[in-house]
């Protein structure tokens, strides 16, 4: 449940139960999966999920140029919210967007216990140049506070390329990690390919092929 909401010309306010504290930023991505791995386009903690109370606002200036962020309580009605005892998460981002290339910077911490947390950070662009497929990249790194020093730092990337106009759709290859991997871990990377078209002006068809 959600409620947003102009406050004065150029910000939005979201408050709502359960509903992701990354629900107002602006990730630099115009790949269009219809997969459940590769549509967070590397930004995958950083863009990060809710579990109670959501507060979100947002800054357009103008441009192109945007600014949000994020609060999500873990929900805890005794602990309550952004207290010592309670679980909080925390975002802020940053992005341009334009008609031929943008980039974003995503940031989030997530507090795992009353002494740890984990710091998520994301870089993603994009670039469509003319006559060209598009091109959108995501990489996050992670850091725990609570893991070994040789344990405590993450990854995740993303590489998408997407063809417009193929025929009466859009066809787009992507590939990148699953999940974030940890150091000196092996990675598992996933592969897909899928084709967009519109059947009629009410519905569209996706294949997705993915290994």
């Amino acid at each position: 449940i959600s409620y947003t909401f102009p406050l004065g010309d150029k910000t939005t306010v979201l408050i709502g139960d359960t509903v992701d504290g990354s629900s107002l930023f602006s990730i630099a991505c115009v790949y269009g999966t219809p997969s459940n791995t590769m549509d967070d386009c590397g930004a995958l903690n950083s863009a990060f999920v809710g579990s109670g109370t959501t507060l979100a606002a947002s800054y357009d200036l103008d441009n192109g140029f945007y600014t949000a962020f994020g609060y999500a309580g873990a929900g805890d009605s005794t602990n309550g919210l952004m207290t010592k005892e309670g679980l909080d998460s925390y975002g802020l981002n940053a992005a341009y967007t334009g008609d031929d290339f943008g980039v974003s910077l995503s940031y989030a911490l997530v507090e795992d216990s009353q002494t740890a947390e984990e710091t998520y950070t994301a870089l993603n662009a994009y670039w469509t140049p003319d006559g060209f497929p598009s091109i959108s990249v995501g990489y996050e790194w992670t850091n725990d506070s609570d893991a070994a020093s040789s344990a405590d730092t993450k990854t995740h990337y993303f590489i998408g390329v997407q063809f417009e106009e193929v025929g009466p759709g859009t066809l787009g290859f992507a590939l990148g990690t699953k999940d974030a991997v940890t150091e000196g871990n092996d990675e598992l990377l996933m592969y897909e390919a899928f084709y967009s078209y519109s059947v009629n002006d009410g519905m569209t068809i996706t294949p997705l092929v993915y290994v």
